[in-house]
Parts: C-alpha cells; sequence; structure tokens
C-alpha cells in the first residue's frame, strides 16, 4: 500500500520542524504516511495547489507567506478560517480542497496550559495574522475583556471592528499598555519582536506587572524571549511558542487522520531541534 503525503508549503521553508514532528507522529501512531516540507513562491502558488490535488495529496500546512493568498484557490473554507482571513491546514476529501485554521484554537489550548481565561482582562500585542486567529478564538471563550495594542493604532482598531467585538474588545497605545500593565492578567505576544536574530528587542519595557500575571510569547525561537526573561524576572508566569506550535500541529493531524497525536512528544521534539533538552 501507497504511503499517502502529506506536506507543508511555504517560503522560506527550509526552517520548518512540522516535517519532524509529524513524521514522527505517524510513526507512533503506526500511520502509513510521509511529510514533506515544499518551498513554494507566491508567483508558484496557484500552481502548486494544482498539482497538490494533482498528485492526490492527502492533506497540508500553509505557512508564511501563502496563509491569506491560498483561501481563493481552494474549494471550501471553514467558517472560522474565512473569518479570521488566513488557512494554515488544507484537507484533500476525494479531490474536494478544504482550509482551517488550527493557529487560533492551537494558541488557546496552549494558554490553558497556565491559566484559567474565564474573566481575564487580557492584553494582545499586535494586529497581524496570528493575533487575528487568537484574538477571534479567545474572544469566542466568552467572559474575557480584550484590549490589543499595536504600533499602527488603527490596524487594531479595525480588527476589533471587523469581529464587531466592540463590546469585548478595545484598541490602545503603547503608553495606554504600559502603563496598565498591572490590569493584566494575561499578556499575548504575536509580533516577531524578539525572534531570532534580533533576540534583545522587546515589544516595550516592563515596570510594573500585575503579581500572578501570564506572559505568553507565541515565538519559540528564542525559547525565552526578552519579554519572557522581563516579566519572569518581575515574577510573572510565562509561555513561550513551543505549545501553541505543537497544539496547532496536533489538530492540523487530527484534521487528515481523525486522530490526535501526543502534543508533549511534539514539543519535546520541538525543543530538541532547538538544542535545548527535552523532558
Amino acid at each position: 500500500m501507497l504511503k499517502k503525503l502529506y506536506g507543508v508549503i511555504g517560503s522560506p521553508i527550509t526552517h520548518s520542524m512540522s516535517p519532524h514532528i509529524h513524521n514522527d507522529a505517524f510513526k507512533q501512531m503506526d500511520y502509513n504516511a510521509h511529510y514533506h516540507a515544499f518551498h513554494i513562491e507566491p508567483d508558484e502558488l496557484e500552481d502548486a495547489v494544482k498539482g497538490m490535488k494533482a498528485l492526490g495529496v492527502s492533506g497540508f500546512n500553509v505557512t508564511i507567506p501563502h496563509k491569506e493568498a491560498i483561501i481563493p484557490l481552494l474549494d471550501e473554507v471553514d467558517e472560522a478560517a474565512r473569518r479570521i482571513g488566513a488557512v494554515n491546514t488544507v484537507v484533500n476529501r476525494d479531490g474536494v480542497l478544504i482550509g482551517y485554521n488550527t493557529d487560533g484554537k492551537g494558541y488557546v489550548e496552549a494558554l490553558k496550559e497556565v491559566t484559567m481565561l474565564k474573566n481575564k482582562r487580557v492584553l494582545i500585542i499586535g494586529a497581524g495574522g496570528a493575533a487575528r486567529a487568537i484574538f477571534y478564538t479567545l474572544a469566542k471563550e466568552g467572559n474575557i475583556q480584550i484590549d490589543l495594542y499595536n504600533r499602527t493604532a488603527c490596524k487594531a482598531v479595525e480588527l476589533i471592528q471587523e469581529f464587531s467585538l466592540n463590546h469585548l474588545a478595545k484598541g490602545i497605545s503603547s503608553k495606554e499598555a504600559v502603563n496598565r500593565m498591572k490590569d493584566y492578567d494575561v499578556v499575548v505576544q504575536t509580533t516577531s519582536v524578539g525572534m531570532f536574530p534580533y533576540t534583545e528587542e522587546s515589544p516595550f519595557p516592563l515596570i510594573n506587572i500585575k503579581e500572578g500575571a501570564v506572559f505568553s510569547d507565541i515565538i519559540y525561537n528564542p525559547i525565552e524571549t526578552r519579554l519572557l526573561r522581563d516579566a519572569k524576572a518581575l515574577g510573572a508566569v510565562t509561555q513561550n511558542g513551543v505549545s501553541m506550535f505543537a497544539y496547532q500541529a496536533a489538530f492540523a493531524f487530527e484534521h487528515w487522520t481523525g486522530q490526535l497525536p501526543d502534543t508533549d512528544r511534539m514539543k519535546n521534539i520541538v525543543k530538541v531541534q532547538l538544542g535545548g533538552i527535552s523532558c
């Protein structure tokens, strides 16, 4: 029996850890499949999607810069992915390509490992693609007040209005974010600030934070960003992007196979690949 083929498309893609975690999951679950990384430039996307369908690829992940551009090239798009405006997982169901977004769900599931969400006040830093998915999914949890800070303030306001969530959220300035940091139970960093190789950058300085606050950064390289180091020094509970990465991958795997893999094992593989130690 031929192996089923899965993969990830993006540009650049050589750094992707997805093949490591998915091929390991296929092996652990005795699933006859292989996962491969495909380097696809933006002007090749349409032909690549047609090629995936023609080759009978069973499913694939979508990463930068194709998450938004792929939507009109798919046969169907899940409601959440349509609202978020981005697809990171595609399932080939009998020749019909269906798009999903597991980023928001993956992030919220990871966040629940370190805190309860009910009645929390949350600050989201950023208003890009990741922030859209996280904001949309967090808002659906209910009983959460969310503030959005983005360097371009109008983009945060536009995002709130687009989702018709003015009753749950508001856009704030950098000065407001710094001055009101003690109000937040959870701070979510969704931008690329602090990502390797610019590891000493931080969205803004931390002066005071709420006792027991959770600081969560979706970056996982480095394992601990400047923001997380500063927050930890002030007594915060911190979480890097490894858990989100594992959960979004696990939910993609579930869409493809109907089975949920071991997320702890996925996290350890990522840590090892980043030069850390497994636990």
